[in-house]
């Protein structure tokens, strides 16, 4: 078995490589959205409502919190052997969930499968590093983006299809062949890495950022919806994960080789391509969320899933990704482009803004698309510019890093915005309610009309249709009456989730400003690792 002392890879396996990392990641991306899809079928076989929501939950702390592990790991050991043990993972945990018999089972199935599944989310970038240079980077990571909006639009058909005609399981037991594969072409195609110098893993470093991130990932999670922001619990939980992230910051000061270094925060390059991403990040979660329920809640669509209602963003997001990846390597710089993108977004979420309870279904679209070409333009711009600042032996804790951060966007922000729609909603319906709507409301249960989530679906409303014509011949005119409040609220909370997005935008915007526009190399693969010191980490040089 030969050894090299870098991850770069060359010749023909560089082909089997990138077809391996694309696999990878598409089937990382795909298993959520159709996972998601499968849910209410597998809560009404396996029971278990009350804590469903920690299915997804469990995959989402157990990837986020190993994702800076296996990118300081993979940097010293090589890409391999965490590839192999993250598919490895996931495919056990993909089994185990597909054997699940209670709702336990498969939230600690999930669980594992989430450590596999950290793997999956940090080394597909920093592989394509490892094959091509900076310039040429940029239209491979452009692809390789395009692959999530591609998942995310096919998931939600295949989770339905799979459910319909096969059995929920299948959902989990789809990844088996697909992993194994990509684990064959891992195994086949990247180095065996060997350094000669000798490393120090930084085991307590590790131990006080989960104990810092766990508690903190769980507040963000159960805020607004199991508990209320200012609760015990809630405030318990930030205290304690503040108390030991504190703590963790400190042991990483002094560290050898620190896990998640404090000091790639003095690389201005650095700060501001993740600031950019965890703004964009952000930006993106609240459309993905948000808008299928305004499609369905105000427009009217009766969508079969939210993939269908999110597919024109999401194609736009692929030729934004794909065209926006082109030009960075073919003109090798990327401010401009970084400013523009960020231009295109506000405008996408500035249209978004606008609509009201008359937004028609191709006015959607269009805002849609808008809004999928910036973000798109700017979410792989962002992984090719944080790459070429700094050493290559630096790859994948940079990469991890970044990742990282932009996970925790998607954590701190959704129940934020859950939050909002919710407190908006409660507080702008009984402003839109006539006397007699009132009355007749008095009358049926509180919790049949609280939550405009659940208000949405086609059979809640088949449900409030057959309760409001109990009331005789006017019922279905107040069931109408009441539909159109329902509506008023909810644009009035989409609109402060679209008014948050649009301020994010604006700082995207203003951090582009800022961005360095340094040279993309085009040969740094022979990097002396002696060389990388504390200063590296500052300048990028």
């Amino acid at each position: 078995m030969t050894h090299q002392e870098t991850n770069q890879i060359t010749g023909n396996r560089r082909w089997i490589a990138l077809a391996a990392v694309m696999v990878t990641m598409f089937f990382s991306a795909l298993d959520q959205t159709i996972v998601a899809t499968a849910m209410p079928t597998i809560i009404g076989d396996l029971k278990g409502f009350d804590i469903y929501a920690w299915v997804f939950t469990a995959y989402m702390i157990t990837a986020a919190i190993t994702v800076p592990l296996y990118g300081k790991l993979s940097d010293i050991y090589g890409r391999k052997p965490f590839y192999i043990f993250g598919l490895s993972v996931f495919i056990i945990g993909s089994a185990l969930s597909g054997q699940a018999h209670s709702m336990l089972e498969l939230i600690l199935s999930r669980g594992l499968q989430g450590i596999g599944g950290g793997a999956m989310m940090s080394m597909p970038r920093a592989t394509i590093g490892d094959i091509f240079n900076p310039k040429e980077r940029g239209k491979w990571m452009g692809l390789i983006m395009s692959v999530f909006g591609v998942a995310s639009i096919i998931g939600p058909f295949l989770g339905g299809w799979i459910t319909d005609h096969w059995n929920w399981r299948w959902v989990f037991y789809i990844n088996l062949p697909v992993a194994l594969i990509a684990l064959i072409a891992v195994y086949y195609a990247l180095p065996n890495v060997r350094s000669k110098t000798k490393h120090h893993i930084d085991w307590w470093g590790s131990f006080f950022m989960m104990l810092g991130l766990i508690p903190i990932l769980l507040a963000f999670t159960w805020a607004g919806s199991k508990y209320e922001w200012a609760s015990t619990q809630i405030i318990g939980l930030f205290t304690i994960g503040l108390v030991f992230v504190i703590v963790f910051f400190f042991v990483e000061k002094k560290a050898k080789e620190p896990v998640l270094s404090p000091t790639l925060f003095g690389n201005p390059i650095f700060t501001t391509t993740v600031l950019m991403g965890l703004l964009t990040a952000m930006t993106m979660y609240g459309s993905l969320m948000f808008l299928p329920i305004y499609v369905q809640g105000v427009v009217g669509l009766s969508a079969q899933s939210s993939g269908e209602v999110l597919t024109p963003m999401m194609l736009s997001f692929v030729a934004g990704s794909i065209i926006g990846g082109i030009l960075i390597s073919k003109t090798g710089k990327y401010k401009l482009q970084a400013i523009i993108g960020s231009a295109i977004m506000i405008g996408g979420v500035y249209l978004l803004y606008r609509m009201n309870v008359d937004t028609t279904w191709p006015t959607v679209v269009r805002n849609m698309i808008v809004l999928g070409l910036g973000i798109g333009s700017v979410m792989p711009l962002v992984n090719v510019v944080i790459q070429n600042a700094f050493p290559y032996k630096m790859l994948g804790v940079v990469n991890s890093t970044q990742q990282f951060v932009n996970s925790l966007g998607g954590i701190i922000i959704s129940p934020i915005y859950g939050t909002i729609l919710a407190t908006t909603f409660t507080k702008d319906l009984p402003t839109h309610l006539t006397p007699q709507l009132v009355t007749a409301l008095q009358k049926m249960p509180a919790s049949a009309i609280s939550n405009p989530q659940a208000l949405i679906t086609a059979q809640a409303q088949a449900v409030l249709k057959t309760q409001f014509a109990a009331f005789g011949q006017k019922g279905l005119t107040l069931y109408d009456q009441f539909i159109e409040a329902v509506k008023l609220s909810l644009t009035s909370g989409m609109h402060k989730i679209f008014m948050i997005g649009l301020i994010l935008g604006v700082v995207t915007l203003m951090t582009s400003l800022f961005l360095k526009e340094i040279h993309l190399k085009q040969d740094e693969f022979f990097v002396d690792e002696e060389s990388i010191d504390s200063e590296d980490l500052q300048t990028g040089k």
